[in-house]
C-alpha cells in the first residue's frame, strides 16, 4: 500500500492526501481552489513500493504541483491585468438595497442620485414584452425618494430602447449611447433574468454602471470614462471594466 507523509501525517493514497491539502483562498477578486505548498516532507515508503513506480508517482506529484503553482502565479488573464483606478469620483455612492427585481443601477457625478433599472414582470414572473425594463430614480439627495425620469431625461439621456429578439430575450440600448448593446435574458444557471454586456472580449452579467463626469452641461457633459461592474460569465468572478468615451 502506498504511503505518503506530509507534516508528520501519513496517508494511504493520493486521494486522501489531496483531500487533506485542498484549501480555499482569494487572489484579488478571484476565488480559486489550489493545493497548499507548505509541505515539509513528502516521501514514498520504499519497502512497499517498487523504485520505478515510486519515481513515476513522484514525477506525477511534482507535475501536479508545478501546474498548480503556474495557475496561482499566472491567474486568468482578465485578473492579471491591473484595473485602472485612476481619477476616481470624489463622491461616496450608496448601494441600492431592497429592490426585488433590480437588474442593475447607474450612478454618475455630480451627485449620488441613482438610476435603477428594474425588470418589469408580473407576480407570476412574466415579463412585459412591450416594456421589459423600468427605469427610474432613487434620489438619495432627497431622502431616497423614488421618482420617474423626466421626459427630457428619458428621451435624451437615461431612457433605454428595447427590442425583442427572441423568447425571453431582449436587446437594450441607452438612448444616449447606442453603440453599446446590452441583452436581457434568463440565465440557464439560476433561471432569473439578468442583463449582459460584452466589454473587452468579456461577457459580463451587469450589476453597476458608473459614469465619471467632470464639468460640461446636461447636453454636453464631459464624460471621462464609463465603468461596468459585474460578474465574468466565463469564470463567475467579479470584474470591473473601464471604457474611455
Amino acid at each position: 500500500m502506498y504511503q505518503y507523509k506530509v507534516k508528520g501525517t501519513h496517508f494511504h493514497d493520493k486521494k486522501e492526501l489531496l483531500r487533506h491539502l485542498i484549501v480555499r483562498d482569494n487572489v484579488g477578486n478571484l476565488t480559486i481552489e489550489f493545493q497548499e505548498f507548505r509541505i515539509l516532507f513528502l516521501s514514498l515508503n520504499p519497502n512497499t513500493l517498487p523504485m520505478k513506480t515510486a519515481k513515476l508517482l513522484s514525477l506525477n506529484i511534482l507535475l501536479l504541483f508545478s501546474l498548480l503553482i503556474t495557475a496561482i502565479v499566472n491567474p486568468v488573464s482578465s485578473y492579471a491585468q491591473a484595473v485602472d483606478k485612476s481619477d476616481p469620483s470624489p463622491l461616496k455612492f450608496p448601494t441600492p438595497k431592497g429592490i426585488a427585481n433590480q437588474l442593475f443601477y447607474l450612478q454618475r457625478d455630480p451627485n449620488t442620485n441613482t438610476i435603477i433599472c428594474e425588470l418589469n414582470a408580473d407576480k407570476n414572473g412574466e415579463v412585459d414584452r412591450k416594456e421589459p425594463i423600468l427605469v427610474y430614480w432613487i434620489r438619495y439627495g432627497d431622502e431616497g425618494e423614488k421618482k420617474d425620469l423626466s421626459y427630457i431625461q428619458k428621451k435624451f439621456a437615461y431612457g433605454i430602447q428595447t427590442k425583442e429578439i427572441g423568447k425571453d430575450h431582449y436587446e437594450l440600448r441607452f438612448v444616449s449611447h447606442k453603440k453599446l448593446p446590452m441583452y436581457l435574458l434568463k440565465s440557464e444557471h439560476d433561471k432569473k433574468f439578468h442583463v449582459y454586456v460584452t466589454v473587452n472580449n468579456k461577457k459580463i452579467q451587469l450589476d453597476r454602471i458608473f459614469v465619471r463626469i467632470e464639468g460640461g452641461s446636461f447636453w454636453l457633459p464631459n464624460v471621462k470614462y464609463v465603468e461596468l461592474k459585474g460578474v465574468n460569465t466565463e469564470n463567475n468572478a467579479a470584474v470591473l471594466e473601464r471604457i474611455k468615451v
